[in-house]
């Protein structure tokens, strides 16, 4: 689906965090709204001009974009919560998690709504293709999905990716405790115990030196296990 219609459009909400993300932050969610999309911004405590230009933003597109900001930085996966949690109370009927430092195409937006548009699944994680992943962030990302196989029995392409889209009751259903990287494990294990149909989709990947230097590493890995394990003697 290249396209979605102008009715749906109005209840899809994106939700970016957005932590010193200056260099990309404007450029992101206005090319969002441009297309007619909902935008909730979440600033997590930058330091940068990333919530200045992101009130800037919101000024262009009083209508489509809102801005939330954290006094201080929560992490990935408190900021993940603060956004969707708004767009709840905003009456979305489908969220739609974007990172804010350029990695997604924004025209894959309509191909991660389309399984829900179409009823067919409650969750879609847009799996970006490995072979065009640097070594390292591949090797990190297989590691973590084979945990994520291990500890939470679901089996995905790319348990790290943060293109997601929602139903506003899978949303709803879903309790994010992480604060860190670890939500995207965590979304894993939620869809597997609260029985969400999961569907997956390819999307493009957009490679640069800073979107190189985030997400999922050795060091970020080892603390997602971490927690893994915590959380499994828990029960």
């Amino acid at each position: 689906m290249s396209d979605i219609n102008s009715e749906i459009i109005k209840d899809v909400y994106l939700v970016v965090p957005a932590f010193n993300e200056e260099k990309t932050v404007s450029q992101i969610i206005e090319g969002i709204a441009e297309k007619g999309y909902n935008v909730i911004l979440v600033n997590d405590g930058s330091r940068d001009k990333t919530l200045e230009l992101a009130i800037e933003s919101k000024r262009r597109y009083p209508n489509q974009i809102s801005v939330v900001s954290h006094v201080i930085n929560r992490g990935l996966g408190a900021a993940l919560k603060t956004g969707m949690v708004l767009a709840h109370n905003k009456g979305a009927k489908y969220i739609v998690t974007f990172d804010a430092d350029g990695q997604h195409e924004i025209n894959d937006i309509p191909k991660v709504c389309k399984p829900l548009v179409d009823g067919d699944a409650d969750v879609v994680i847009g799996a970006r293709p490995f072979e065009d992943m640097p070594i390292s962030k591949s090797f990190a990302n297989l590691i973590m999905n084979a945990l994520t196989f291990i500890f939470y029995g679901r089996k995905v392409k790319d348990s790290q990716s943060g293109l997601r889209a929602f139903t506003a009751y899978a949303a709803d259903a879903i309790t994010i405790v992480s604060r860190g990287y670890g939500v995207s494990s965590e979304f894993i294990k939620e869809i597997s115990d609260k029985d969400l149909r999961l569907a997956e989709v390819t999307i493009t990947t957009i490679y640069t030196p800073e979107t190189q230097n985030k997400g999922t590493d050795a060091i970020v890995g080892l603390k997602i296990l971490t927690k893994m394990v915590i959380d499994l003697f828990r029960i």
